[in-house]
């Protein structure tokens, strides 16, 4: 089975949100997850194998993650019970900084989290998730006005209205002429 996802490379709590996409949960077993981890290369903490925990985790904070967004992106407070499940995952895996030397003569510190990669993941995700919520452009984030889609973007240009032109916006323009010359029947 080949899993795309459909939009990357918004903040990380809005691509984890897409991988509820319109055609099903992109997550919803290892090798999704998996491959999702792939796309996110470089902006989480490698796992290595994947499981059924992993799997889990990473759903239990999407599914608190998402009312806790829906409710910042209109000014409301977020319901108590996802604060406290995004709470949870943060304080399952704490980050803790490690000081080491390098090559150029320099001390540098890097942040990690001991923890099995279930609780570590879960962590990133919540963390995540929570810089979103305090983001002052949270009330920014927008769903594609596609009709068939479920996908969030924060617009880097207040005119964006699909979360990609060149798929949901290119089906819309589509349409639009459609019906505007659905009585031609020129031949």
């Amino acid at each position: 089975m080949t899993v795309t996802f459909p939009l990357t490379g918004e903040p990380l709590a809005l691509d984890l949100l897409n991988t509820e996409a319109a055609t099903g949960d992109l997550v919803a077993d290892p090798a999704g997850l998996a491959a999702w981890l792939a796309a996110q290369a470089g902006r989480l903490t490698p796992v290595g194998a994947v499981g059924a925990a992993e799997v889990a985790a990473v759903r239990a904070v999407r599914e608190a993650a998402r009312p806790a967004l829906d409710a910042a992106r209109c000014g409301g407070r977020p319901p108590a019970g996802a604060l406290r499940a995004l709470n949870e995952a943060l304080a399952a895996a704490p980050p803790y900084r490690v000081l080491a030397w390098t090559e150029e003569g320099g001390t540098a510190a890097a942040t990690h989290r001991g923890a099995e990669p279930a609780r570590r993941l879960a962590a990133e995700l919540a963390e995540a998730t929570a810089e979103l919520l305090t983001d002052p452009r949270v009330g920014q984030v927008r769903a594609c006005e596609a009709q068939d889609c479920v996908l969030l973007f924060l617009p880097a240009h207040p005119r964006r209205r699909w979360c990609v032109a060149s798929v949901c916006g290119n089906r819309a323009r589509v349409a639009r002429y459609y019906a505007r010359h659905k009585g031609d029947t020129a031949t």
